[in-house]
């Protein structure tokens, strides 16, 4: 019985998400959310989980991983958008942003390499717990973390998940803009 839906390979190269096979019966749920013999979505092996409880409308970002860290997100509680941008120099994927809306409602385990730009805003009314896995352990004397302002106008998209004809195309990018056209 398979316990890993098909994994998507996102527009930008390496950004992968899978829904994670649910279990209900009378008792509850039960979910496998992580296995290291996962080998369509999990390249090297995880060596830390993290919990991070974030209040509605916080945005956690923007920051990258230089030397080669992956993350791998869970919302266990609540709802986030998460945003992953490529400014590569020489990269084909320069400019694109991948936004993704990761749920408790709909399990799904998010890939993203850590030399992307990436970041979450917490969406909805109520707190979101995020578990996320990493295949390094965070140093704590020399991270492997660059952050920029959450807020950085040189974020600019010239792709959204793949489209050129998305209205916030050629904008710095608004974490706060309405979902709503």
């Amino acid at each position: 019985m398979p316990l890993l839906g098909a994994v998507k390979e996102l527009p930008l190269p390496g950004v992968k998400i899978v829904d994670l096979v649910r279990f209900p019966d009378e008792r509850g749920i039960f979910t496998e959310i992580m296995r290291e013999d996962w080998k369509e979505i999990i390249d090297e092996p995880i060596v830390q989980a993290n919990l991070s409880v974030s209040y509605p409308g916080i945005v956690r970002a923007w920051h990258r991983h230089a030397r080669g860290q992956v993350d791998y997100f869970l919302v266990v509680q609540g709802s986030i958008k998460v945003c992953a941008y490529d400014d590569r120099e020489g990269s084909p994927t320069k400019g694109h942003l991948v936004e993704v809306v990761l749920t408790e409602d709909r399990m799904q385990l998010l890939r993203v390499p850590g030399h992307y730009w990436h970041g979450f805003k917490v969406v909805g009314d109520r707190p979101a717990v995020v578990v996320y896995f990493v295949n390094r352990l965070y140093d704590y004397e020399n991270p492997d973390e660059e952050r920029r302002p959450w807020n950085d106008p040189s974020v600019v998209p010239v792709r959204i998940n793949g489209k050129e004809d998305d209205p916030r195309v050629g904008k710095p990018w608004d974490w706060f803009r309405p979902p709503h056209k």
